[in-house]
């Protein structure tokens, strides 16, 4: 590591390894893929304040329950009335637009804290749905549709990205619980 003027240490050349680096898991019907790192942020906002914040984010905030908006790579995830998980895959920066609107809002990165998992295949709903009691059905959870339940003991964010294709968002802590749990269910929809 390099020293910094200011006497300390500067991190930044260390290479931090991701939680699920090198994990690989699935079956003949699933592929389950820890995704590449991402720019996260937990948004809470009223409804005020949802117009601007949705102009500098450059997508609208979804307003209907389960549902998210995507403009490119960067997606926006309905969590709840007032609250959004904001996800940009290309490791955008959401902090600096959302910190020039003056309405009330509360912004905090969540980068470091979540991971993700890819859950992709004929056999991903069979394989979710080992662990979740919601309903992921197609046609009660379309493309688009997102969710914070529950995956077996822990609490997630199930987004549904294609027919067959899902994106969990879990705590880093509970990241390697996730993987295993996921890859138990993967062997099973196989059987």
């Amino acid at each position: 590591m390099a020293d910094v003027p200011n006497g300390g240490l500067d991190l930044s050349i260390t290479g931090r390894r991701t939680a699920l680096a090198g994990r690989k898991g699935g079956s003949g019907v699933v592929a389950l893929t820890p995704a590449a790192p991402a720019v996260r942020l937990a948004l809470r906002a009223r409804a005020d304040a949802v117009a601007s914040l949705s102009d500098a984010l450059g997508l609208s905030l979804p307003q209907t329950p389960k549902t998210s908006v995507s403009s490119g790579r960067r997606h926006a995830l309905w969590l709840g009335p007032d609250e959004w998980l904001l996800i940009d895959e290309d490791g955008g920066d959401l902090g600096a637009p959302v910190a020039k609107v003056a309405a009330l809002h509360s912004a905090v990165d969540v980068s470091h804290r979540n991971v993700a998992i890819e859950v992709v295949g004929e056999g991903a709903e069979a394989t979710l749905a080992a662990g979740c009691p919601q309903d992921l059905s197609l046609a009660v959870f379309p493309v688009g549709a997102c969710s914070r339940t529950l995956l077996g003991k822990i609490e997630v964010v199930i987004w549904r990205r294609g027919e067959e294709d899902f994106r969990i968002e879990c705590w880093r802590s509970f990241a390697d619980y996730a993987f295993g749990f996921l890859s138990e269910a993967a062997r099973d929809a196989a059987a």
